[in-house]
């Protein structure tokens, strides 16, 4: 391979393009109007314009992103996460036109794709799973005599959804059909698809994900686990790894599920599988994603691994260089995702210029972003800023270390997620290891972020006060007193 487009933008088309300068290969940049002077787009080798700012007319334009790597004499084509990176039709496209897709295979990707075909592919591997049905439904009379069975709660989730949409838990029967009706709905408005399925809602869940890395020679390892369960509206907040409950027993036997769930599909690339766990410590198998992670980073600094070099060195032929002895866990690392959101005013998009942006720097910290000081940012994108990342010896120095980056971290011009980082981060559900996907429900209210601010700045007046009054002491002159002068001169 000598030239790699990334069909991304932001944070992770810069990231995978510093891996690509350092293997030694050209990258080309795909961007929209408004993204013209996006750091991403000035760190490339070559650009090119797709359209205007919404994702449809640009980032999303499949079909213009192949015409572009075609006429650019490109290689390969990165897709990064999110847009097209999970979209089967876009990575056979790439292939019938002589171009690599780095990621799996369209087939793989197909049957990922869809919860219901992922289970039905796992099932034969003995792989455990959450009670429910295999098919989908829309009858909801069919759909209470299921939820009878199983037991309530029970939760209706879209067989293609993904980030909570089309996603309702159900206490009663009473609840059924409106609850329906709704998930219907919204899968068919997000994803095309109103296929729905029901199975049995784990009320105290963890979110476990487990890293995996798979050549096209039949070898298959996984990078340990991740712990996802810091999440609002079903979208992660805070990942780390390892996590705070996994023995290492139990972490050879998810890791060892999650190779499974490769091997299934013929999987190859990087991807990873997500399951949930109870309170007894059991994992069911959730579904997989068929790319890159935002959280891969964390996995980066306790293995040492480039993620993105092994899925370029995958896509290019190669045998993965390792076996699964050879890699070791390497102290504790944690992620916060920074997002022009406003954790006061339920998370709704806080929109802007970055009138101040200062990153945190030193041992063990690592910040991916894609905007600089003076950029706006804009409306028609997820509205991640950076992945502000820390590495240390245990989870107690990395908590510590992650508050103190936090708190040199300045950004100005937004609101941002930093200060619920640092509620989360304080937290003693957190920092105990005691806590599930229900943490936000459970102990957040933006009334606690307020108290701690107001706290803040009250102490922060006192001292600004002492300190002025110390200065004021040290400069007022003293005519009153007596000298032993005999003469001054004014």
């Amino acid at each position: 391979m000598n030239k790699i487009l990334v069909a991304n933008r932001g944070e992770i088309a810069l990231r995978i393009m510093r891996t690509i300068r350092k293997m030694g290969i050209q990258s080309v940049a795909v961007f929209s109007e408004i993204d013209r002077n996006a750091p991403h787009v000035l760190f490339a080798d070559e650009a090119v314009c797709l359209g205007a700012p919404a994702s449809s007319q640009s980032y999303l334009d499949g079909d213009k992103i192949i015409a572009f790597a075609k006429e650019l004499g490109v290689d390969a084509i990165h897709p990064g996460y999110g847009f097209l990176s999970e979209n089967a039709a876009f990575a056979q496209k790439v292939e019938d036109a002589g171009i690599n897709f780095i990621g799996p295979g369209p087939e793989a990707m197909r049957i990922m794709g869809s919860k219901l075909a992922a289970k039905d592919c796992v099932k034969k591997y003995n792989i455990p799973m959450v009670p429910g049905i295999d098919k989908a439904i829309e009858d909801v009379q069919l759909a209470i005599e299921i939820a009878d069975k199983i037991g309530y709660p029970v939760l209706i989730k879209a067989s293609a959804g993904g980030g909570g949409k089309g996603m309702r838990v159900v206490e009663n029967a009473g609840e059924m059909k409106e609850q329906m009706e709704r998930a219907i709905s919204e899968a068919k408005s997000s994803f095309g698809d109103g296929a729905v399925f029901i199975e049995k809602y784990v009320s105290s869940p963890r979110h476990i994900e487990v890293q995996i890395l798979a050549d096209k020679f039949g070898n298959s390892i996984h990078c340990f686990e991740r712990e996802c369960s810091i999440q609002r509206r079903h979208q992660k907040v805070v990942e780390e790894t390892p996590s705070a409950i996994i023995t290492p027993e139990l972490r050879k036997k998810i890791g060892d599920a999650a190779i499974m769930v490769a091997k299934s599909c013929n999987y190859t690339s990087t991807g990873t599988v997500e399951f949930l766990m109870d309170e007894q410590l059991n994992f069911y198998f959730l579904e997989m994603n068929t790319r890159l992670q935002v959280e891969h980073t964390v996995t980066e600094m306790v293995t040492g691994l480039d993620l993105v070099e092994e899925q370029i060195k995958i896509a290019r032929g190669e045998k993965l260089s390792f076996t699964q002895d050879d890699l070791k866990l390497n102290g504790h690392a944690i992620e916060l995702r920074v997002s022009a959101e406003d954790p006061l005013n339920n998370f709704l998009p806080s929109i802007g210029t970055l009138t101040k942006y200062v990153k945190p720097s030193g041992e063990g910290i690592r910040v991916d972003d894609g905007y600089e000081e003076g950029m706006e940012i804009p409306i028609y994108y997820d509205p991640m800023i950076a992945k502000l990342v820390v590495h240390a010896k245990t989870r107690a120095e990395a908590i510590e270390k992650m508050l103190q980056a936090i708190k040199e971290y300045t950004i100005e011009g937004v609101a941002t997620t930093l200060p619920f980082g640092t509620f989360v981060l304080e937290h003693e559900a957190f920092f105990s290891g005691q806590f599930d996907t229900h943490f936000v429900k459970k102990y957040y209210t933006p009334e606690k972020i307020k108290e701690k601010q107001k706290a803040n700045a009250e102490v922060a007046a006192i001292v600004a006060l002492k300190y002025w009054s110390d200065k004021q002491k040290m400069i007022n002159p003293v005519d009153h007193k007596s000298t032993s002068w005999k003469r001054r001169l004014a």
